[in-house]
């Protein structure tokens, strides 16, 4: 089915720093669009039925022996039911493995002056709340639109993204699914330009 044929269930924008959730139903297609350009969006992924069927970063990249994500990666659980297929991807790069910033790891990474700045994690709790979850329920997250390079010696470096104003990564949905998102508050590293933006995100079927 062609862009035009799809009809549109769902089309909003995610202010800067905040969170996000939505079920996106199997069949569905989750357009998630880098309003600004350089904007991280960091995810996670549930069964909508089964909370405890959860986006796995292990049994996703076990399965696609590759720790990016791009067309074709299946967004799989621990038991390996896929949750989201990627069926487009304007980027062609995401990461899976650096993880959704807190408030603990800022003052760790950046100094105790970055304590009091919200972070992916708040904003992955509050989301997570209204739909039953709880901090025990968050799990290693995806990072859409984050560049985070392995380098030679096998520390991973978060550099400048490679989005642009208006890309997008476009997910169908293999079964009923919970989104939570958080639209990264990070201003301590490069993944938002140092200049958290607006992100759209569209649901079609």
């Amino acid at each position: 089915m062609s862009t035009l044929e799809r009809t549109v269930v769902l089309d909003e924008t995610v202010p800067a720093r905040v969170g996000w959730s939505t079920v996106v139903r199997a069949g569905d297609r989750l357009d998630i669009v880098d309003l600004h350009g350089n904007q991280a969006v960091d995810c996670l992924l549930y069964s909508a039925s089964d909370h405890t069927e959860r986006y796995s970063a292990q049994a996703t990249l076990a399965a696609q022996r590759n720790i990016f994500l791009t067309t074709g990666s299946a967004l799989r659980t621990d038991s390996g039911t896929t949750l989201m297929t990627v069926v487009a991807d304007e980027v062609g790069n995401h990461d899976t493995v650096a993880g959704a910033c807190s408030q603990e790891s800022n003052t760790l990474r950046y100094g105790h002056h970055t304590r009091h700045q919200h972070a992916c994690v708040e904003n992955f709790l509050a989301e997570g709340m209204k739909w039953g979850l709880g901090k025990r329920d968050l799990v290693s997250n995806i990072n859409w639109f984050m560049n985070v390079p392995v380098e030679a010696d096998g520390t991973l470096g978060i550099v400048d993204g490679l989005s642009a104003p208006g890309k997008k990564i476009s997910l169908r949905a293999e079964i009923d699914t919970l989104v939570l998102v958080s639209n990264c508050p990070q201003i301590n590293n490069p993944c938002n330009g140092f200049d958290p933006t607006p992100v759209r995100m569209v649901v079609s079927r």
